[in-house]
């Protein structure tokens, strides 16, 4: 099975407003990089939507590891949140989850691939996480413009 690493990220200007999102996949000596946005979205739909980006990407079952500098992405997965909404039939303890759709779509791209979901502090050291919020600012800022 391939092994790729995957840094995302993503930017909103205001909640709702613009913003954008990027992913970088990185498997051996290559790299790809994938961007997006919307003119009005969440700064949460966006973090979906660079993972949802970078995973549906992939050509075939691999081994993942993704960073993300989202403490919601990294919790909702690794503390099983996830899970816990789809036993409650997509809920939450205190009420629907919202961006519903994002997080099904996500939940059949973990199932599709085996996926270690690691946390990185943005803004700080990581080379491929300040890429990532370069791009997504980037485009977020494109959204901006029209």
């Amino acid at each position: 099975m391939k092994e790729v690493t995957i840094y995302t990220d993503g930017a909103c200007s205001g909640n709702p407003g613009p913003g954008g999102w990027a992913a970088i996949l990185k498997y051996g000596p290559h790299e790809k990089e994938l961007s997006g946005g919307e003119a009005e979205t969440t700064n949460n739909r966006m973090e979906l939507s660079g993972v949802i980006a970078a995973l549906g990407a992939l050509t075939e079952r691999c081994s993942v590891t993704l960073y993300t500098d989202s403490q919601y992405i990294e919790r909702a997965i690794n503390e099983h949140w996830l899970d816990s909404w789809k036993k409650r039939g997509w809920r939450r303890k205190d009420g629907p989850v919202k961006n519903l759709e994002l997080w099904q779509e996500l939940d059949k791209l973990l199932h599709a691939h085996e996926v270690s979901v690691h946390w990185v502090k943005g803004h700080a050291e990581n080379e491929y996480n300040n890429r990532c919020d370069a791009l997504a600012v980037k485009r977020r800022d494109e959204f901006a413009q029209r």
